[in-house]
Formats: C-alpha cells, structure tokens, sequence
C-alpha cells in the first residue's frame, strides 16, 4: 500500500467512523438511560437528511443545521410520551415492537412526502470543494465537516453529563429514579429529554451526512443494522465504547476495500499456502473488499462469544 492510498484511507475511513458514532451515540444515550433499544434510531437519521433538504431551501443549510434536529426532537420527545411510555410498563418486547412499527410508520410517511427516489439535497457552497490535498489526493470539505461536527458533539454529550446540573439530574434519574422523584425531579420529563435527545443526534447526522454521501428512502435500512452492530461491539450503554467501536468499524471497511488483497495472498506472507483441492480454498480467493460489508457482523458474533459486554460495556446482553 502506498503512504497516498493510506493516508486518504486513513482520513476517510476516520470520517465514516465520526459519521457512524454521531448516529450511534444517540442509540447509546437512549440504552443506557432508558434501557430501551430504538429499532426506529436510524429513521431518525433519514428524517432528519430529508427535512434538512426541505428547510434548507427556505432558510438555507446552516439553519437547518439547528431547526432539523429541533424538529425531530420534538418528535422523539413526543413518541416517547405518548406512545412508549404507555407500553413501558408491558416489557422489552413491547417496547421493541413499537419502535420497530415507528420505523415502517417513518419509512412510508418520506415515501409519501417526497417519493421513492432519492432527492437532490446538494451540498452549500461553503462545503463544496476539497479541503486540502494530500499526495495529490484531494480530501472533501464535507468530510471533514462531518469529523468536526462528531468531534464537537462528542465534547458536547461528556461536558453535559458531567459538568452540569442537568446531567446530574439525568445521571441520578437513570441510576436513583425514586430518590431522584423524591427530591422534586420529574423523572417521567427527563425520560423524554433524553429520548427526544437521541433522535436530535441521529437527525443531526442526517443533516451533515446526506449531502455528503445519498439521501434517499433506503439510507435508513443501509446503516440501521450498522449501528446496533457497533452499539454491541463497543458495549451496551457505554458512549465510550461506541466512540471506539464507530472509528473501528469505519477503518476496518475502509482498510479492507483499499487492500484488495485476497484472504490467500496475505496467509502467503505468514508462510500459509492451500492447496486449490483444500474446502476453504474458493473462500481464502475472495477479496478483502468482497469481504468488507461482513467484517463487522463477524467482528460482532466473535465478540459475543469471547466479551458479550463489548469493549467498554458494563453489562451483558
């Protein structure tokens, strides 16, 4: 691999990475708080690309960068009010269902909206273009907005939970919710913060993310079992974990297309070589980047056999 191939490798497996993080950290937050996994998380995403892509014809991208996310915060908030708050009490499976059912509900109601085709949300004028050039590889704008962004949501999450009131309040709803009652916090409220919160992430990464890459009815199908991946990889609840397991997931993919090397040529330089009569044979012939789209859901299942907490979890299952 040359040190070109592997630096722009490097910048854009990073991007994807903080792209993959922006939209499972908003899964984590919700898991770890509420103990309830959102199978509609990556409908979030797609919905907030597709208002973006409405808004941002009237009062320009960097408004719909703020009003996209608000938007979709007041509709998590208010599914969690008046929807899963009333299956709570009926158990997980419940709970995932109605989340799975918003998320068809979702899928329709953008294909009713603005069809079944993707739409042309472009890119502003200030993000077109490269940003720098790299061994004669340019590297996008929007790339590395995306990086920024993640970056300073990142800062964001830990400075609230940790240096304010309010993630005080939070963290003592999520581990003390009767005490917390007790001293006069409405815990019920928090709940719904925190829900409507982490579909405010998942838009927000819609907003930046499908200029960037598609914005169409599928994108939400396309990373939806991606980031539950990385929510077990890195560990249920744990958003450092999910910050590790994203820039994992994204160099691995990325790495894996740049060498497209088969699984025979690289066992050949540890001194391995199969017969072509061998079972395995036809297997160890295929490509790194054949084998890319499956590396994580392997990466999965070995850590579920060997660490079902995940890199940084504190729990299993």
């Amino acid at each position: 691999m040359t040190l070109e191939l592997f630096t722009l490798s490097l910048l854009n497996g990073l991007s994807y990475g903080l792209l993959l993080f922006m939209l499972s950290s908003g899964l984590t937050l919700i898991f770890s708080m509420m103990g309830v996994l959102n199978f509609a998380h990556a409908s979030f995403y797609m919905l907030g690309a597709y208002i973006a892509y409405s808004t941002s014809q009237f009062i320009g991208f960097w408004w719909s960068l703020l009003v996209a996310p608000l938007l979709v915060f007041a509709l998590g908030a208010a599914f969690e009010r008046y929807c899963l708050r009333r299956v709570h009490k009926f158990g997980q499976v419940a709970e995932l269902l109605v989340t799975f059912g918003l998320s068809y509900l979702l899928l329709e109601l953008v294909q009713l909206l603005w069809g079944r085709s993707a739409v042309n949300y472009a890119l502003p004028a200030g993000l077109q273009g490269p940003l720098f050039t790299v061994f004669g590889t340019q590297f996008p704008k929007s790339r590395a907005f995306i990086m920024l962004v993640s970056l300073v949501m990142l800062a964001s999450i830990w400075l609230l939970l940790e240096r304010t009131r309010i993630g005080l309040v939070i963290r003592a709803a999520l581990t003390h919710p009767e005490a917390a009652q007790a001293l006069g916090h409405n815990v019920p409220r928090v709940f719904m913060g925190v829900f409507g919160g982490g579909a405010a992430l998942a838009a927000l990464a819609g907003v930046v993310g499908g200029n960037t890459f598609v914005t169409e009815p599928a994108m939400a199908g396309s990373v939806g079992v991606m980031i539950f991946v990385v929510v077990v990889v890195g560990g249920l609840g744990s958003l450092a974990g999910a910050f590790a397991a994203s820039l994992l997931m994204g160099l691995m993919q990325t790495f894996a297309v740049a060498l497209d090397a088969s699984l025979l040529t690289l066992l050949a330089h540890f001194g391995y070589h199969a017969s072509p009569d061998s079972p395995a044979y036809p297997l160890l012939t295929l490509s790194l980047a054949q084998l890319a789209p499956i590396l994580p859901f392997l990466l999965m299942v070995l850590m579920l056999m060997f660490r079902p907490r995940g890199l940084l979890g504190t729990r299993e299952g």
